[in-house]
């Protein structure tokens, strides 16, 4: 019975994710898709990086390096500093953020596990104000068969130009074939403002298939990584994207 709950779980996962798509959030060249897993005690130090080359321009690439710390058996955070580099300009500091994850359930307590991640950025740029962004993790799985989706919502505050706040979506399939290597897909998508679909030609969605996997180095010490390649197909404007990221766990 608990196995049908979790098959249910799975399949309202993937039936949302394709309402997403088919019809959220800029996506940034270093982004990563969040699990709502918390781990007390645990640190880490994580570097992410990703290069995006659209379709007539030049390739545009990002990384970060942050530390984590898992402050009690529901609350994760960590700190970043991000970098970027573009339209052919040399790499330059880019921003400070502070993420923070909760996990609001207990791993197999329910059909579905959930999750809530918050993100203050503060740009280098200050005319781009106070960058936020939050929303619901879910995570489900059946056998050996992973699947998650992050519905997730943007503005920038006290920022010199006027915006409204823009909706996007993650979503992943891993299959845990062994602990070392896993593989599946990823995609990432911004369909416009959260109170209005943009036009399918303004909208962003990326898939590809991606590889992940955790090796142990004895007591909690551990590297865990994953890396995706994801092609644009809403439009040939937003091109390709290669993205990676590497934690150091102890």
């Amino acid at each position: 019975m608990k196995s049908n709950f979790k098959i249910i779980g799975a399949a309202a996962i993937v039936v949302t994710t394709v309402l997403l798509t088919g019809n959220a959030i800029a996506v940034g060249a270093a982004d990563y898709v969040y699990v709502p897993a918390v781990s007390y005690g645990e640190r880490e130090i994580d570097f992410k990086s990703g290069s995006i080359k659209k379709s007539g321009e030049r390739p545009e690439s990002a990384a970060s390096i942050g530390f984590g710390y898992g402050v009690t058996d529901y609350w994760f955070t960590e700190v970043y500093g991000k970098y970027k580099r573009a339209e052919g300009n040399g790499t330059a500091f880019d921003a400070f953020e502070w993420e923070n994850k909760f996990q609001l359930t207990q791993p197999g307590q329910y059909p579905i596990d959930v999750g809530f991640i918050t993100e203050i950025e503060r740009p280098q740029d200050h005319s781009e104000g106070y960058e936020v962004k939050f929303g619901p993790l879910l995570q489900t799985e059946f056998g050996k068969t992973q699947l998650n989706l992050n519905v997730l919502f943007q503005r920038n505050y006290r920022a010199a130009a006027a915006n409204a706040m823009r909706a996007g979506y993650q979503w992943q399939v891993k299959y845990r074939w062994m602990p070392v290597f896993e593989f599946g897909a990823q995609g990432f998508g911004d369909v416009g403002n959260w109170n209005r679909i943009a036009p399918r030609s303004e909208q962003t969605h990326l898939i590809g298939p991606a590889v992940f996997g955790k090796i142990a180095l004895g007591g909690r010490h551990a590297i865990r990584y994953n890396a995706a390649y994801l092609v644009g197909v809403s439009d040939t404007r937003h091109g390709n994207w290669l993205r990676t990221q590497v934690e150091y766990e102890f």
